[in-house]
């Protein structure tokens, strides 16, 4: 509760019992049973809980969006798994296409490093 621009925590006051959730005006429930809090943690704040319960609630929120992420990824690796593999191929394929410059080269200078040595002068 709010007295002169502070905040005041019912405990504070002498009041001890805790306002409940579902009994505050910035809780939410959706449809599917989901919570949801409207308040402002820094202003907000009607009982020390809250905090905690904020708190317990965003880290749901970044747990599920970290699992629909995962979710995600799942979907795509097949595709991403084909997509490595094909390129692996062509990378291949172009190695091995360009393979007999490179062959020609080490057989050619291989020959004549091997007479130089052995013919007099």
């Amino acid at each position: 509760m709010r007295q002169g621009g502070q905040t005041v925590f019912a405990y504070e006051t002498g009041s001890l019992d805790m306002i409940q959730c579902e009994n505050c005006e910035f809780f939410h429930r959706g449809e599917d049973g989901e919570i949801a809090f409207s308040c402002d943690p820094f202003s907000t704040v009607k009982e020390p809980e809250c905090i905690a319960k904020w708190q317990m609630i965003k880290l749901n929120q970044m747990v599920s969006c970290y699992q629909s992420t995962l979710r995600y990824y799942e979907k795509f690796a097949p595709m991403q798994e084909k997509m490595f593999d094909m390129m692996e191929r062509e990378i291949d394929d172009m190695s091995e296409s360009d393979k007999w410059k490179v062959d020609d080269d080490d057989e050619h200078d291989d020959e004549e490093h091997t007479d130089d040595w052995q013919t007099p002068l």
